[in-house]
């Protein structure tokens, strides 16, 4: 089992002092991360709290899951590990295709 919780639905105005500190009453908070986005410098709602012990994450699930920070109802479970994601950015390139169909007329098959 792992230590390291998702923490969603948080308020932009939620520090990370806020988090540390609402996890600390439910055992050691090891680390506590806010996500930002890249482009604003904005919190994007979520964050990731680890504890030092997989028993005290699962306390904290228990806990805090529901529960109001900054008056906003937290969902709190364990995080999952990050998905592998293809490399590269932007919609999919396409090869060379055909284009979009239709064409220019009627073809001659014979």
């Amino acid at each position: 089992m792992s230590n390291k919780l998702f923490v969603g639905n948080l308020s932009f105005n939620t520090t990370e002092n806020d988090l540390q500190d609402a996890f600390a009453a439910h055992g050691t908070v090891t680390e506590a991360n806010l996500m930002m986005d890249r482009a604003t410098g904005r919190p994007r709602g979520f964050g990731f709290v680890t504890m030092s012990s997989s028993e005290e994450a699962n306390k904290a699930v228990e806990a805090l899951n529901g529960k109001s920070l900054d008056g906003r109802p937290l969902t709190v479970n364990i995080a999952r590990p990050r998905e592998e994601r293809p490399s590269g950015g932007g919609g999919g390139r396409r090869e060379y295709g055909g284009g979009s169909g239709g064409g220019g007329g009627a073809r001659n098959r014979y």
